[in-house]
């Protein structure tokens, strides 16, 4: 598949340069100015963590303090967004810097993930050539499905430990986890019961993770992928009873088999964030406490809206907030995502960024951090926004996917044009929206501006390539 992408400005040496001099110069302004050291890198990954379910986004029923006091020394998002809006190819798009028109993984398919080195090069290949330590704990982003254990340190992880198939992550009492290519088994787990909880056994690994680089001098990335709040709906008791009698529960709930079968969703899905925003307050702590806080830029996402299966109910906690939409849907709630950044001394406390931007951008940002030419990608460095600097603006975003019919969504701007049905034989619908004016997207304006509708579907049309198992057409 070839693609041509412009390369973006900042690739330029002098560019470069001058973003070593700055982030240098990030803590303090001083006459000699030393060797650029480069920042360590952590980005933390929900899973379906809805626009709204956090108390720095409007969240009024779920405690997320930590989060929140990260928001409020750092740098909160407003019109940041997924790579998509299922699990694997927005993964694959953080990772990748490559938006789903260009991207290999655009669908939660079997048996299926990135290719070897050197097809499908990655964000930590890029930053182990570079001088980092690079781990991934959690979800793996490399594959939707797999049951090859080594295959993320063979795609650039120097470490990694979690779960390699999503569909093994959809329970939170597995059987076995991954680390670096072998099996760690956990007897009496039964998927939905038994002693080691998964996040539990993540967080703990990503603790171990920053104490052994605590007594490194190399940089490290760690890309910490939660499964929480995805279904099936679990969390420690002890969570549970800081919620427990404070919702209105369903009656009659059925669940489908795949699913773990929970009397209590409400309770259990609040209970689900509240106990990841603690596992999010001791990465911080650990953080401070082995001194690294200063010299580490730490990200926190989730990789599509809310999802609306196995008990929970985004509606009922507002998870999308004014957004319309959850996963599966192309619609602000399904894509337009929390996005946080913390970096004490460099980005500005309690700031907020309107600056239009989403996953592909990661991969360039990270490259600028360590002083490196990225390859030619979709993204654009958000690094000026972080520093407070001039940020170049995206043209526009691009998405498609896969399900439900096929569909596509552009963003240009204020304008934001979907259209659907474009796998089957019904007639394609286009919608139209301001998101100035419509946040909602409750107004479809594409009868009242076809000029509109025209050059962004003329713009669909020159952002994307069909690859072996993706096809659409856009008419």
């Amino acid at each position: 598949m070839s693609i041509n992408i412009t390369r973006r400005g900042f690739l330029e040496t002098t560019a470069l340069t001058s973003a070593a001099f700055a982030i240098t110069g990030c803590m303090s302004v001083t006459a000699k100015v030393p060797e650029p050291k480069k920042p360590n890198i952590i980005f933390i990954l929900a899973d379906d963590l809805g626009y709204g379910d956090l108390g720095c986004y409007g969240q009024t029923q779920i405690k997320t303090p930590n989060i929140d006091q990260m928001s409020a020394e750092g740098m909160r998002f407003t019109q940041h967004y997924a790579g998509s809006t299922v699990c694997a190819p927005s993964r694959c798009s953080l990772l990748t810097g490559l938006h789903t028109g260009h991207s290999y993984m655009r669908g939660n398919a079997k048996n299926f993930g990135l290719r070897e080195d050197p097809q499908d090069i990655i964000l930590p290949r890029l930053l182990k050539n570079a001088g980092y330590h690079t781990a991934m704990i959690g979800k793996s982003g490399v594959a939707a499905d797999s049951q090859d254990g080594a295959f993320p340190n063979r795609k650039g992880f120097d470490h990694f430990f979690g779960f390699t198939s999503h569909w093994d992550a959809h329970y939170f009492y597995p059987e076995y986890l991954w680390r670096n290519g072998k099996k760690v088994k956990y007897p009496g787990n039964t998927k939905h019961e038994g002693p080691a909880y998964s996040s539990t056994e993540v967080t703990k690994e990503a603790l171990t993770y920053l104490d052994e680089r605590s007594r490194e001098k190399k940089p490290f990335f760690l890309h910490l992928a939660f499964q929480i709040p995805h279904v099936s709906l679990r969390a420690p008791e002890e969570y549970k009873k800081m919620y427990r009698g404070k919702f209105q529960e369903p009656e009659g709930l059925k669940i489908s088999r795949h699913w773990s079968q929970e009397k209590e969703p409400m309770t259990t899905y609040a209970a689900m964030v509240s106990y990841m925003d603690h596992n999010v307050g001791l990465i911080l702590r650990k953080l401070k406490d082995h001194g690294m806080d200063k010299n580490t830029l730490i990200v926190f996402s989730s990789d599509n809206g809310p999802e609306h299966t196995g008990g929970s109910n985004p509606s009922y906690f507002s998870s999308s907030g004014k957004l319309r939409g959850l996963k599966r849907d192309l619609y602000e709630g399904g894509i337009r995502v929390p996005f946080i950044a913390r970096w004490p001394g460099c980005i500005e406390k309690g700031s907020v960024s309107k600056h239009i931007s989403a996953f592909w951008d990661f991969l360039p940002t990270c490259c600028e951090l360590a002083s490196i030419e990225p390859p030619a990608t979709d993204g654009i460095s958000y690094l000026p926004s972080l520093l407070g600097k001039t940020q170049k603006a995206h043209d526009y975003l691009y998405w498609e996917f896969y399900e439900r019919g096929g569909k596509t969504a552009i963003r240009k701007g204020q304008w934001k044009l979907i259209l659907t049905n474009l796998k089957s034989k019904k007639p394609q619908i286009a919608e139209l929206f301001d998101l100035e004016k419509d946040i909602a997207e409750t107004n479809d304006l594409s009868k009242t501006r076809p000029d509109i509708v025209k050059e962004l579907k003329s713009k669909m049309h020159s952002s994307r390539v069909d690859n072996e198992r993706y096809k659409l057409r856009i008419e």
